[in-house]
Order: structure tokens, then C-alpha cells, then sequence
């Protein structure tokens, strides 16, 4: 059993960061285009929609890290930020099962890490096809310095 990924964004040769960027792109489109709208039209409350969500990302964030699709310190700060939004959701549902309906500000600090985890994302996509098109300019051969 391997710790670490066989290769991650930092030491990927440029076929490798090809498709991981591939793979991460469609994963995020099929997120945002199927996966979004279906937690959404669940007939369940505004918290464990979000929450289902949220637990789904810290799942995604488990593969993206294990898979090495991308910069691990990118990646260890996007699982923190999606661990803690679904923590949050999580008490405040256990907050609403005992009646303690009235607690919105875990709500709002969790679609805060959400979108902070997902700007995560997006800047990991960002940098692996920023480092993807930087390898392609970059000139080749003896004299290349």
C-alpha cells in the first residue's frame, strides 16, 4: 500500500498533467451540472441538502488527494475547508433534531468554506493548466536554459 500518490502536479510530466486536469475538469462539470441540481430538488431541508453536499466534496476531496490530482498543499487545504463545512452542517442539524431551530450562522459559515473549498478547486484546476501550458512554450533541447 502506498502514503502518497505516484505523482502529484509538482512532479507530473506533461501526458500526466494532461489527464489529471481532464479527469478534474469533468469531474467538477458533472458536479455542477448533474450532481448540484439533483441534491437540490431532494425533498429534504435547506441544511441536509447542503450537507449531503458538503460530505460528497469531502469525498471528492479524499479521491482528488489519494489520486494526486493536483497540488497536495492546494488539496490538504481544500479537504480542511470541506471537512469543517460538513461538520458544521452536521451540528446544525443535530442542532434542529433537538429543536434548536434558530441557529443560521453555522449554516452561512459552511456555504462560506464551501465556496472558499471550491475556490481551492478551481485554483488547483487553474494552476495544473497555467503549469500544462508553461511546458508546452517552455523550449526544449541542449541550449534551452
Amino acid at each position: 500500500m502506498r502514503t502518497t500518490p505516484a505523482h502529484t502536479a509538482e512532479e507530473a510530466t506533461r501526458q500526466e498533467l494532461w489527464w489529471a486536469s481532464a479527469r478534474l475538469l469533468v469531474m467538477l462539470v458533472i458536479l455542477v451540472l448533474l450532481v448540484i441540481p439533483l441534491v437540490r430538488e431532494l425533498p429534504l431541508g435547506a441544511t441536509t441538502r447542503t450537507s449531503m453536499l458538503a460530505w460528497l466534496l469531502v469525498a471528492l476531496a479524499l479521491y482528488w488527494l489519494y489520486s494526486g490530482l493536483g497540488y497536495r498543499p492546494l488539496l490538504l487545504i481544500q479537504l480542511l475547508l470541506f471537512s469543517a463545512s460538513a461538520a458544521l452542517l452536521t451540528a446544525k442539524a443535530a442542532l434542529v433534531i433537538v429543536e434548536i431551530p434558530r441557529f443560521s450562522i453555522l449554516r452561512r459559515a459552511a456555504w462560506a468554506l464551501l465556496f472558499a473549498g471550491l475556490g481551492c478547486a478551481a485554483a488547483n484546476l487553474g494552476g495544473m493548466l497555467l503549469a500544462l501550458a508553461r511546458r508546452r512554450t517552455r523550449p526544449s533541447g541542449p541550449l534551452a536554459g
